[in-house]
């Protein structure tokens, strides 16, 4: 198999440019994943199983639509558009309609009466068209990068821009319902009939409408900034006609891979430790930790601080280290301080102690969480090409092109059934008068850790060529060697 004649890397504007439309994409959908439940079941009414169940049919549908536009993306015969860009475009006007809407819904439920069918509907409704459309943007977005970033060097340096706007999303989607919740003056009676509960249903339509506008914006600015003209020299080899049979047959070969299976799963349980905390962090902040107006801002604080500290930590680390131990490293950071937080269980321990406890627990999983961008990517990237090295095309271009949408697609597959598991596991769980009892709540944060334990059991078995992360040293020194 040959190798390109030039490693196509991401610089400059097109660095930024590709990374933008995740930013956009990520901020709109933390946004909604850490506010939705509060929102649907805190003030619209509306029971936490309905609710839990409405997230997790999308996360369903999300994970069957991300291997099938994974795979149509690799079927397609690049066009005077491309062959990737075109679906950034196919699923905008659906998923930006989604996720304004959801914010509005028509029907509050009664006082008395929190199985109310209309508005269970409406969410749903809205989260599965948000979820198939979203997957058309995002599995693409996706399995792009090994296509547009050829070296690990590169893939990295993507892999920390992405990073670091991750945490600037996370942080701002955070930043503005906590601005709104400290505007309360009972945030633990926020039902839409009582006074707390009517500011947040006139300011947080205002906040997910005008994230999502520049959602869309992004996604436009990625579009025009990725360059997939080097398709121009392999769109004329023959492209296979593949039926429905083969192509769904076609979804289960990265599930063939050893190595991207264990990374497979130990993105499984990642995953649901990342539903516990998105879901469970406001309940966390209002009943167990007590946090009133301006106290609210102290979460703000530790994710920014925290993220960006942990960051630059693992990045550092990954400098001196290999990626699997780091990666590994990293989540056990996560495993110890979800245990910990079995701590806020003692009922005498002081608020000063509670929030500093806060600061070392939370600040450690979110900040190894955002840091896991850092690996994931370059990790998952360095398998996709390992298998396309294996296989018989004579062009590496060509190979990784006929199988990273199936990869990609594939991941965000496990990753959205995962959480949808998860999130029904939290319905379940916090049901009744179980909303907002600070014990459950508590025992259901701490569980993440059990979750990072699994992972990190399978992540330990994956071992990577390093001759595949040093993809571009080979191709350079074919180069020097031909002038």
């Amino acid at each position: 198999m040959s190798l390109p004649r030039r490693p196509r890397e991401l610089h400059r504007g097109r660095l930024v440019g590709y990374c933008i439309g995740y930013f956009g994409f990520i901020l709109t959908d933390v946004f909604r994943g850490v506010f939705l439940f509060q929102y649907y079941v805190y003030t619209i009414n509306l029971s936490s199983i309905l609710v839990s169940i409405g997230i997790a049919i999308r996360l369903f549908i999300a994970a069957i639509s991300s291997i099938i536009f994974g795979v149509l993306a690799d079927n397609k015969k690049p066009g005077k558009l491309g062959k990737r860009r075109p679906f950034l475009f196919y699923g905008l006007p659906v998923w930006v309609a989604t996720c304004i809407l959801i914010w509005l819904p028509p029907w509050y439920c009664p006082e008395t009466k929190s199985l109310y069918w209309p508005t269970a509907l409406w969410l749903w409704v809205n989260l599965i068209l948000n979820a198939f459309s979203g997957m058309c943007i995002l599995s693409v977005y996706a399995s792009m990068l090994p296509e547009q970033s050829q070296t690990h060097i590169n893939r990295k340096k993507v892999a920390s821009m992405t990073t670091i706007l991750s945490i600037l999303a996370s942080g701002i989607s955070l930043l503005l319902p906590l601005t709104v919740q400290s505007l309360l003056k009972d945030p633990e009676n926020v039902k839409w009939w009582e006074p707390s509960g009517k500011v947040i249903l006139f300011y947080i339509p205002i906040v997910g409408g005008t994230i999502a506008i520049f959602g869309l914006v992004s996604i436009i600015i990625t579009f025009f900034s990725v360059d997939e003209s080097f398709h121009d020299r392999i769109k004329d080899l023959e492209m296979k006609k593949k039926s429905i049979f083969e192509t769904f047959r076609q979804m289960t070969v990265p599930a063939q891979d050893k190595k991207f299976r264990k990374l497979l799963l130990m993105g499984f349980f990642t995953s649901m430790a990342g539903t516990f905390l998105g879901i469970l962090i406001f309940p966390f902040l209002t009943y167990t930790l007590k946090f009133r107006g301006t106290l609210y801002f102290i979460y703000i604080i530790v994710s920014f601080t925290c993220k960006f500290g942990w960051y630059y930590i693992w990045k550092k680390v990954l400098e001196k280290h290999k990626l699997v131990k780091t990666y590994s490293l990293c989540v056990m950071a996560s495993l110890i301080a979800s245990f910990l937080d079995l701590i806020f269980l003692y009922p005498f321990l002081p608020f000063e102690l509670k929030v500093i406890l806060f600061v070392v627990t939370m600040g450690t999983v979110l900040g190894s969480i955002y840091a896991f961008n850092l690996f994931s990517g370059p990790l998952a990237s360095a398998i996709i090409y390992e298998s396309a090295g294996k296989n018989d095309n004579a062009d590496l271009d060509k190979g990784v092109s006929e199988i990273s949408g199936a990869y990609f697609g594939l991941n965000n597959f496990v990753f959205s059934i995962a959480g949808g598991i998860a999130s029904i596991m939290i319905g379940f769980i916090l049901s009744g008068p179980n909303e907002e009892n600070s014990i459950i709540i508590t025992l259901s944060l701490a569980s993440m850790g059990i979750f990072y334990l699994v992972s990190l059991l399978f992540l330990r078995q994956i071992e990577i060529n390093e001759e595949i992360l040093d993809i571009a040293p080979a191709v350079l020194e074919e180069l020097a060697s031909d002038t």
